[in-house]
């Protein structure tokens, strides 16, 4: 349900800003530092249990703020453990998220916007209209959510996290910057920023504004064709935005971070899979220190791409790997629970 408009989102004030407010409302100003370890290191979603508050001022709180938490609308469990989950936003809008486990690492994958103007053709995504940005605590509460699933039905922590769901984390910049820093801040959840990685279709500018803004976390770029005529068939975002300004603006970023670069690179069917179509990624590769991730496509019933056959990919790998550029297959996973970005909020657009 849609909040009031008199009330005022709690956790989209910073520290100094909810100590101001909390003064102008008769109460110490102190209890501003209280109340942000429980809404950002104890990630509490309900003023009656900040239980060393009196009960007049969480009273008081609830009169005057509200906590607009995501809530688990559905889950499927693959049976690779890849845990799919669609999530109510407090205007009923619905993301979708993923709990990717591996033998090493417990990685969530969230969402930056509902929806996206992307349009890439591919990605069940990019089928669907953006409708709004999240606020940085709905990211945030995705990654906690993710986090409860990890420890409950596996018993570990979370090891990782990567902007890689719905929507293009940069076109989103300030409520993405703010949920890294509640993510990564010793008065957050105190992750290492090294353990983020934040995908994009490819926005150079905004890489440049990374790049300036000094981020320590990494950036993975959502390549899959290395030459302009393919990659604007099938991501129109590089018409505006083609290879050779990418290369520019992240040759910036690495001068300013000195942070490598990732590319994901989804091998397609008859599409970008030859041999010549890794030679002109090995060239791509060669602007700055990087690595490849070579992903397993998972097919959308909107789109007519199939994924490319493992021999294939597994040439086009070692074709990379002679080249000396670091390259992983990424097998595609949660294939029998709609785990492909988009898929399953695609349906439950179709089912409302």
């Amino acid at each position: 349900m849609a909040v009031k408009s008199n009330i005022i989102d709690i956790r989209s004030l910073t520290l100094d800003q909810l100590k101001q407010k909390l003064v102008e409302m008769g109460e110490q100003g102190f209890r501003a530092k209280q109340i942000y370890e429980w809404l950002w290191q104890k990630s509490c979603t309900d003023f009656d249990e900040m239980s060393n508050l009196s009960k007049a001022l969480r009273d008081t709180l609830k009169a005057n703020f509200a906590i607009n938490a995501v809530t688990v609308k559905e889950s499927q469990v693959s049976s690779d453990r890849t845990i799919k989950s669609s999530f109510w936003l407090y205007d009923n809008n619905v993301i979708e998220g993923v709990l990717i486990p591996t033998t090493d690492r417990m990685t969530a994958c969230v969402s930056s916007q509902v929806g996206c103007s992307l349009t890439c053709k591919f990605c069940a995504t990019g089928y669907m209209d953006r409708k709004r940005n999240l606020n940085a605590d709905e990211i945030y509460d995705q990654v906690v959510l993710i986090s409860k699933q990890a420890e409950e039905k596996y018993g570990q922590p979370l090891t990782n996290i990567v902007y890689m769901g719905m929507g293009e984390p940069l076109l989103n910049y300030a409520n993405m910057m703010k949920s890294v820093e509640r993510i990564t801040s010793p008065d957050g959840l105190n992750m290492a920023a090294k353990r983020i990685t934040v995908s994009t279709a490819g926005i150079a500018k905004m890489i440049k504004k990374l790049g300036d803004d000094g981020v320590k976390f990494n950036l993975a770029l959502s390549l899959h064709a290395a030459n302009d005529q393919k990659r604007n068939e099938i991501m129109p975002i590089n018409e505006q935005n083609t290879l050779k300004a990418l290369a520019e603006a992240l040759k910036y970023f690495y001068l300013k971070t000195k942070s490598p670069i990732t590319f994901e690179y989804i091998v397609f069917n008859n599409f970008n899979d030859e041999l010549e179509d890794a030679k002109e990624l090995a060239r791509f590769c060669k602007h700055v220190p990087s690595k490849v991730n070579l992903i397993e496509y998972n097919p959308i019933s909107l789109a007519d791409f199939t994924n490319a056959d493992a021999d294939k990919i597994d040439v086009f790998a070692e074709y990379l790997r002679s080249q000396g550029i670091i390259t992983n297959v990424r097998r595609s996973r949660g294939k029998d629970i709609d785990a492909a970005c988009g898929q399953l909020a695609i349906k439950e657009e179709e089912a409302v």
